[in-house]
Formats: structure tokens, sequence, C-alpha cells
């Protein structure tokens, strides 16, 4: 009975987030991403060190795994360990987690499986829908997060964006009114279209670090079905060959 339960939860889960996310007015954009591309990957292992590690820990993760995207050990030292860790060690934070939670009100959670957690199209909408609210202590929301604690520490990449309202205000309207979309009031440092490959980048990251043996597996997942395919015809014709014989 428990894991008839527990079977009912996994297949309903999904269901249930897509639902959650349809009556919230989030509309989700399909990400490709692309694990046998390596240098986007190495771009997003960039920016996740750069702007996501001070806070976010990938303590499934070590340093040396990126030797499979190409990088050397010495790149890696000189690129994405800016502490004292070993490049054997995990992706782990200084922040301490009665510090993060005094200053954001709960410990910045650990990112490793983040990508499996949320889907990679969920990801992306986070990190492309933060906006300006000046009812939130951090002056930011958030689309797919809405009351979210974290600030947009990439704004400067982005920029700032405003809510434009259903019934056109710029402002939260006295109606229920839900955001009909954002608009880029402050430009960034990036162009929109070189953002947005930014976040795929960071997304992709995030995917691979969840499953870094993805790829591998479904390329051996295509020689085992194959396998199976090619067995099941001779096993067809060997049991043609060995019944013809006989008679019912």
């Amino acid at each position: 009975m428990m894991k008839a339960m527990l079977l009912i939860l996994l297949f309903a889960m999904p269901w249930a987030t897509q639902t959650a996310q349809a009556e919230a007015g989030l509309h989700l954009r399909a990400v490709d991403v692309d694990l046998t591309d390596h240098a986007a990957l190495q771009r997003g292992a960039k920016y996740f060190v750069n702007y996501c590690l001070s806070c976010h820990s990938l303590s499934a993760v070590r340093y040396n795994l990126f030797e499979r995207l190409g990088l050397t050990p010495d790149q890696i030292r000189e690129n994405l360990i800016f502490t004292g860790r070993k490049i054997g060690e995990t992706m782990e934070v200084a922040m301490r987690p009665e510090d993060a939670k005094r200053w954001f009100g709960a410990p910045p959670p650990d990112l490793s499986v983040i990508a499996r957690a949320r889907g990679a199209d969920w990801l992306y909408a986070y990190l492309t829908t933060f906006y300006l609210d000046d009812t939130r202590p951090t002056g930011v929301d958030n689309l797919a997060f809405p009351k979210v604690a974290m600030p947009n520490v990439i704004w400067q990449l982005q920029g700032q964006q405003a809510a434009v309202y259903a019934d056109g205000a710029t402002r939260p309207p006295s109606t229920d009114a839900p955001i009909d979309h954002l608009n880029l009031v402050q430009p960034g440092t990036m162009t929109p279209v070189e953002y947005e490959r930014t976040a795929r980048d960071l997304v992709g990251f995030l995917v691979y670090v969840g499953e870094p043996n993805k790829v591998q597996r479904q390329n051996l997942g295509l020689w085992v079905l194959s396998f199976l395919g090619l067995l099941f015809v001779v096993s067809y014709f060997l049991k043609k060959e060995y019944w013809k014989d006989v008679r019912h």
C-alpha cells in the first residue's frame, strides 16, 4: 500500500507542479540544453562560481569533475577555485548556515540536483523573470518563485525589469490583475540576447552537474536497445527453425 502511494505521488508531482505554474500565470519556455557542448558548459561553470557559489554550494560535485569538460587541473585552479580548496574537494561555500538564515531568512539551498528537482525550463524562467518590487526586502520579486528571498545577483548583466500588469499598470493595481509581461527599464552590460544565452549556459551547467553521466547513459542505452533488437531477430528465426518440424 505504501509503495503504491509513493508511485502515485511520484507521477502526480510533475502534473501538480505544472498546474500550479499555470495557475500562477507562468509560461515556461523550453530550453534546449546540449550536454555535448563543452564550451557552453564551461561558460556556465564560470558564471556559477562567479555569481552563485558564494551562497549556493554543490556538495555533490568535486572541482575535478570539470576535467571531463576539457579543462586541465591548472585551468580549474586558476579560473574556478577562488578559495583555498583543493581540486579534489567538493564545491562548498564559506558562509555559515546560521549566518545565512539571519541574513536571508533561510540558508540558500544546495544546487547539486536542483535541475533534476525543478527542471531546466523552470530554472531558465527563474533566471530571467526577476522584476523590481519595492514591497520586497531585496527590492525584487520573481515570477517563477513569488516572494523569493534571494536578490537578483546577476542584475548587472541582465539589467532591471519592471512588471506590466494585465490592465496596463506598471505598479500593483488595486485589483488582482496578473502580471502580463516584464519590461527592461534599465539595460545591463549584456544585450537581451546575450543574457538569454548566459542564462541558458548556467542552466546547462546545473543540468550537467545534476547528472554528469547522462550523455554516456543515453548512448549506452541506445547500444543496449540495438543489441536487444538484434537478439530478438536472431531469436525469432532460431525459434522458427527449431519448431518448424513440430506438429500440433
